[in-house]
Parts: structure tokens; C-alpha cells; sequence
């Protein structure tokens, strides 16, 4: 009897060392749970809400880079309110603060106008909606004002790639740059060609105009260049979108070919026209690397762990000689 209420104890006490086991358990996959639950959602359990406005969306890298973020945000079981102000800093100035008022948690903003968008920006620091610019930068960029962080590509070395590219193609040339002054990252781009021919003078700039980066406004930009009777030897476009206009334009005239043609994105368009011989080169960016480190940016941030304020992508200088190395059908 006695070794009988020995071994009912014992079982007992098996009993409740697995209960509590169990208990255990159970109370570290909840913990995990809530923890998943917590990077998916705001304290209030409903998905976290982004904003994004980009200067157009006529253009196949901001199509891109906003797919990137896209992508990030809802595999998170979050929301992302993308907004294309077609060109239009008062337009965009107005889908900004319309996001804001549909409660978006953050912004993700690449202006129009990088002077322009100030009031946007003041607004979003008045509601406390922390933003993140991309692609290029804006005039008051600080913390102070609101922005947590700036991503954006080496827009300085993409033009000095395309620079020196054309001095080991050419020992002499007159140049024709399509800038688009109104933005920081095209003029970044510009800036870094000039500087790198500089003290070349047998390399020479015989037209710096401002157009938007849009393929149908270059195409007419250079249209009336050629008209004039300019001669030039080089186009440098403060994008590919301008490069394939000037493009467009120099065909109607069988000028195609006879011109070294330069673009920056590295877009699917350009890298075939260096394949068929129409493009010397396209300093290429990766709008999927932004998008990547812009949404990974973002929920660093919402989570409280520490971020940086700048955040420069890298580019490559793509041309025929080493066009095989790239998906020609894609962005990097």
C-alpha cells in the first residue's frame, strides 16, 4: 500500500513537471506570434499604411522602384497608397497632404520639384508623418524638417562614368546636355560630367538645356537643337527617357549613329538600343535596390532601431563592351 501511494505521487508529480512543460510551450509560440503580428501592424492591430508619390509615373524606373517597395510592404500584410502627380508639384503637394489625412504611417516621396515640395514636407512634420525621399534629394533634407532618411543612387558618379567613357571614345567634342533643372538628382548627374571635363577644353559644351525628363518633351528639345544647325558630337540625357527622345529626334534626321549618345537608369529601353548601336551608354541605377533599402528603411525605423540619414546606392557604366553581362529585359 505504502509503495503503491509512493508510485501515484510520483506519477503525479511526472504529470505536472509535463503540464507545466506544456504551459511553456504554449506561452513561447503566443510570444511569437504577438511578435509577428507586432512587425505586421501598429499597436492598434491594423496593418501599418504607407504613402508614395513619385514626380511621374510615365516612366518605367519609377514603375520599378515602386513595385520594389511594394513588394516589402505587402508581404508584411501592410498597405502602400502609391500617387503619380504627372509632373505637377501643386498636384503633388495635394496627393501628399490627402495621404495624410487617410492616416498614412509614413511617406515615401521622390518631388517633383525639389525647392517646391517644401510646404508637402512642413505639412507631414506638422502631422508627425515621418518621410523617407528616394531616388533624388530634397532642398531642406534634415531631420528637422522631417525626413529620416534620403536613398538615393551616386548620381555624381553616374555622369562622371559617362564623362570618361566619352574621353576614351573621343578626343575631342562638342556636347549637348538635356538637364532637368528642377531636379537634385539630374542636376547631381550633370554637375559630375562637367566637373570631370573641366580641365579638358578640347571637350567642349555647346548647349545645356532644361527639359523634363520625359521621352516626348526631349525628343521636341532636340528637334529644335538640330533645327538651329548646331553641330555636336555627344548628347549627355539627365535620364534615359531623355537620351531615347534626342534619340527619336536625331532619327528623323539620319543623325543616329553619328552621335555618341548617353543616358542614366540602365532601363530595359536603353540597354537595347546599345545592343542594336544607337546608344554608346547608360550609367545604370537600380531602382530595386532603392525600393529594397527604402521599404527596409521604413520598418527599421517604425520598429525603433537605428537608421541612416543617407543611404547611396552605387552605379555601373553599361556599354557595348560590356552589355553581355546585364539582363538586357530588366532593371538591376
Amino acid at each position: 500500500m505504502k509503495a503503491a501511494a509512493i508510485g501515484a505521487k510520483r506519477m503525479d508529480k511526472g504529470m505536472k513537471s509535463r503540464y507545466i512543460t506544456l504551459c511553456l510551450i504554449i506561452i513561447a509560440a503566443v510570444v511569437v506570434i504577438v511578435q509577428t503580428i507586432g512587425k505586421q501592424s501598429d499597436s492598434s492591430g491594423k496593418p501599418l499604411k504607407f504613402g508614395a508619390t513619385y514626380m511621374t509615373m510615365n516612366n518605367p524606373y519609377f514603375v520599378a522602384l515602386d513595385e520594389s517597395i511594394k513588394e516589402m510592404v505587402e508581404s508584411n500584410g501592410d498597405i502602400l497608397i502609391s500617387r503619380d502627380p504627372l509632373q505637377d508639384q501643386e498636384k503633388q503637394n495635394q496627393q501628399i497632404k490627402d495621404m495624410v489625412e487617410d492616416g498614412i504611417d509614413l511617406l515615401f516621396l521622390n518631388p517633383v520639384n525639389w525647392k517646391e515640395v517644401q510646404p508637402a514636407i512642413e505639412y507631414c512634420k506638422e502631422k508627425e508623418v515621418p518621410i523617407i525621399v528616394v531616388d533624388t534629394n530634397v532642398y531642406e533634407g534634415d531631420k528637422e524638417s522631417g525626413i529620416i532618411s534620403t536613398i538615393t543612387s551616386d548620381n555624381y558618379n553616374a555622369g562622371v562614368l559617362c564623362a570618361e567613357d566619352m574621353m576614351k571614345k573621343l578626343k575631342e567634342a562638342d556636347i549637348v546636355i538635356l538637364n532637368h533643372n528642377d531636379v537634385a538628382s539630374a542636376n547631381q548627374r550633370v554637375q559630375g560630367f562637367l566637373d570631370t571635363i573641366k580641365d579638358n577644353p578640347q571637350y567642349r559644351v555647346a548647349a545645356n538645356h532644361n527639359v523634363a525628363t520625359e521621352l516626348e518633351e526631349a525628343m521636341e528639345e532636340m528637334k529644335d537643337i538640330i533645327s538651329s544647325g548646331l553641330e555636336f558630337d555627344v548628347v549627355l540625357g539627365g535620364n534615359d527617357l531623355s537620351a531615347l527622345g534626342s534619340l527619336a529626334a536625331m532619327q528623323m534626321t539620319h543623325m543616329e549613329g553619328n552621335v555618341l549618345l548617353y543616358g542614366i537608369d540602365g532601363s530595359p529601353d536603353a540597354k537595347d538600343m546599345i545592343k542594336a548601336g544607337y546608344m554608346e551608354g547608360t550609367s545604370a541605377q537600380s531602382p530595386i535596390g532603392i525600393g529594397d533599402a527604402a521599404a527596409k528603411t521604413a520598418y527599421d525605423y517604425l520598429e525603433g532601431k537605428p537608421i541612416e540619414s543617407s543611404v547611396i546606392i552605387p552605379v555601373e557604366i553599361i556599354t557595348k563592351e560590356n552589355l553581355r553581362n546585364y539582363d538586357i529585359a530588366g532593371w538591376q
